[in-house]
């Protein structure tokens, strides 16, 4: 409230029904009655989460301008409730309120109420957990926000229990019917407060940009690190790979500058500090493969049990680079493990890849996942005791009503030890073979609900990760699966004016793609061209890129806006700026414009990328991690970034020797045939296969050998 302490008394009465999270009731988000004494607008879309409550005694609507045509004829307050399918929380909210009688009858009566899948509609999803966050200092999900009939924002919040809840409605409804004014003088304030956040002042051409912008950067970040467990020292921990990513990247540079070679080791053993504790903690699925979207507690054990496609994409891509930098083969275990969790249950038939797991199944947080020690030793019999001590069963691990989350505390060599196991190998055999027959006995359990649509945008992160596996550990049928992917989306997830759709399912895309959508796939298509040399890949990104421009771009800031100027218009068009748990779409676009600038040799995409760096560097020490992204592409834009370009007949071979290198500073361009991309150009000679390593268009001359092209990098100096 104290962004807008003047707009009158009735919003401090309402501020006293403030939502909160202290309730644990749980739901199941499958209910499969047969029959149905309710059914609203709902019932006809694809989205999971909408149809979870298609039959709530709620009227509600999808979002449209039916619900909101409505509203104006009736003169009512419009509810916009906006979940997604795996939240614990929305679940409980929609079992308390939304499944009740009576307090159905009370929003039926008063308000319009539309349902959204956040994750169908993140656009909706900005505009109202911006108003919420101005009113409260604070969001989340469930996020319920009051609307005038015309949508601009009056109140809101997130969970609220049931009595709550039906104090809100009642107050929100008398006071509009005594003092409409009122509401109308608030919404209009926050609704130009929710316009004027997150813009983005173009800073004109300073385009300036110094490692040392960085090492102040890192070192304010440094103070927030979790030196015992890893991570950010708060609760909850969220896994956040690209913040790791970057500081994978930074480390990799400072080594580059050392003469000594050894570069921060102590940003290093933080590094591989908090990758080591997220893959022994209970946040890693130990018998299925796969992350959860967060920890609840400090140590990685007590998950929120929801696992979602694009932690897992960015995970794979984090902890295979991770793997290349140092060679641990626990990184490897853990991408090849999740790999396997996608191809197992995240995989649709065409090839794309699922949404999310739900955290609940039989009405319960997190039961699909849990064991106790005699459910195990039932299973395993003489091999029991050597895995319930490994995954801390009963110690550690211990959790809820004699459960156990499964978690380690050491690696092998040091489990073995203390237990006096001569043998490492034979022990691991063991324990995959107990894994394995636990996870066959796990997959006769009612499984979490699974949301199926399939998104553009997390697709293309997962088709990165995929590339970033490939990459790594050189399986073919990795490469294959991203190429599938990649190949249905251009196919058949794009509109008649090259454009993207945002959603799929079952044969329909509904949905007009948004920023994000267009740059992940422009960083996906990127990649899957450096993995192949397929250069339809690199012109399908220049294509998109070229589409964003036309219809994202904003040339009074230099930023693009998450939605399409050919989308009917929210009451604000935001732009996305901060990385998050997702990096932010105009970091990631700035990071393919950069890219494309140099395939293209097009000034113009390297001046956007690099008026968009510009515009953030001001506010990136003050909050690193929200910056993650926009660093990567600083450390291309400060230090050199080299062109390594494979010509002739084993290209291709050179091609996957290189990628196998933990090189984060550069890009990839080749092939045995003539090509008009400018970094091939003049440089395939007849039966030779060469290396030109080149900075700024300035090359080396042409080396035989991947390890001569990576002596010359090293000795680059800016």
């Amino acid at each position: 409230m104290n962004h807008f302490k003047g707009i009158g008394l009735f919003m401090m009465v309402l501020m006293s029904c403030k939502s909160n999270n202290t309730n644990t009731a749980d739901t199941n988000m499958n209910n499969d009655k047969k029959n149905h004494p309710y059914t609203n607008h709902l019932i006809h879309e694809s989205s999971p989460y909408l149809l979870q409550h298609a039959h709530n005694p709620v009227d509600w609507y999808p979002w449209g301008e039916e619900a909101f045509e409505r509203a104006k004829k009736e003169d009512k307050l419009v509810l916009i409730s906006i979940g997604y399918s795996a939240c614990h929380w929305c679940h409980v909210m929609e079992h308390e309120s939304f499944e009740d009688m009576a307090t159905a009858h009370l929003m039926n009566g008063h308000f319009i109420c539309i349902k959204v899948d956040r994750e169908e509609r993140p656009d909706i999803d900005q505009v109202y957990m911006n108003a919420v966050q101005l009113m409260t200092g604070q969001g989340g999900w469930p996020l319920n926000c009051f609307a005038l009939p015309d949508g601009r924002p009056v109140y809101g919040g997130t969970y609220f229990p049931k009595q709550k809840w039906n104090d809100v409605l009642m107050q929100l409804q008398n006071i509009y019917v005594k003092d409409k004014a009122k509401f109308i003088e608030y919404a209009e304030q926050l609704t130009d407060s929710v316009k004027r956040s997150e813009l983005v002042q173009m800073i004109p051409d300073d385009f300036e940009f110094f490692i040392n912008d960085l090492h102040m950067m890192v070192d304010v970040w440094k103070k927030s690190f979790d030196t015992k467990e890893g991570g950010p020292a708060r609760v909850p921990k969220f896994p956040l790979p690209n913040n790791y990513e970057f500081l994978l990247n930074y480390f990799h540079l400072s080594m580059l500058k050392d003469k000594t070679n050894k570069g921060d080791e102590n940003l290093l053993k933080q590094i591989h500090l908090t990758l080591d504790k997220m893959a022994y903690g209970g946040i890693y699925d130990q018998i299925g493969g796969g992350f959860a979207r967060y920890s609840t507690d400090g140590y990685w054990k007590v998950p929120h049990f929801e696992k979602m496609l694009y932690d897992n994409a960015q995970l794979m891509s984090l902890y295979a680079l991770a793997y290349q930098q140092s060679k641990d083969l626990l990184y490897k275990n853990v991408v090849m493990e999740t790999l396997d969790w996608v191809k197992r249950e995240m995989t649709s038939d065409e090839g794309l890849f699922y949404s999310a797991l739900d955290a609940d199944s039989e009405g319960k947080e997190g039961k699909f996942y849990i064991w106790t020690k005699k459910e195990i030793e039932a299973i395993l019999k003489d091999k029991a005791s050597l895995f319930c001590d490994y995954y801390e069963v009963d110690k550690a691990g211990l959790w809820e009503e004699g459960c156990s989350i499964l978690l380690r505390r050491n690696n092998d060599k040091e489990f073995a030890a203390m237990h006096h196991i001569h043998d490492v190998d034979a022990m691991m055999t063991d324990i995959a073979a107990c894994k394995q027959i636990l996870l066959q006995e796990r997959n006769k359990r009612i499984h979490p609900g699974l949301d199926d649509k399939q998104l553009t945008s997390w697709n293309g992160l997962m088709i990165k990760g995929y590339v970033d596996a490939y990459n790594a550990f050189g399986e073919q049928e990795h490469l294959l699966a991203a190429k599938r992917c990649a190949d249905f989306i251009l196919k058949n997830i794009r509109n008649q004016d090259g454009g993207l759709y945002h959603n799929y399912k079952k044969g329909k895309a509904t949905i007009n793609g948004y920023l994000e959508d267009y740059s992940f796939m422009i960083e996906a298509m990127v990649a899957l061209y450096q993995a192949t040399f397929e250069e339809h890949y690199l012109m399908t990104a220049k294509d998109l890129a070229d589409y964003c421009i036309k219809h994202f771009f904003d040339a009074k800031s230099g930023m693009f806006f998450f939605t399409s100027d050919e989308d009917r218009a929210l009451i604000a068009r935001k732009m996305e700026i901060n990385d998050n748990v997702i990096p932010a779409s105009n970091s990631s676009l700035a990071k393919g414009l950069f890219l494309l600038g140099i395939y293209f040799d097009k000034g113009d995409y390297k001046h956007k990328a690099m008026q968009m760096m510009a515009n953030v560097k001001p506010d990136m020490k003050a909050y690193p991690s929200g910056y993650s992204n926009w660093a990567m592409l600083m450390t291309w834009l400060c230090e050199p970034f080299y062109e390594a370009v494979m010509t002739g007949p084993d290209a291709e071979l050179k091609r996957k020797e290189f990628s196998k290198h933990f090189m984060p500073n550069r890009i990839l361009a080749g092939g045995s045939k003539e090509s008009s991309l400018p970094l091939m150009e003049g440089r395939l000679v007849p039966n030779k296969t060469l290396i030109y390593v080149c900075v700024n268009s300035t090359c080396k001359p042409p080396v035989a050998t991947v390890e001569e092209a990576l002596e010359i990098i090293k000795g680059i100096k800016k």
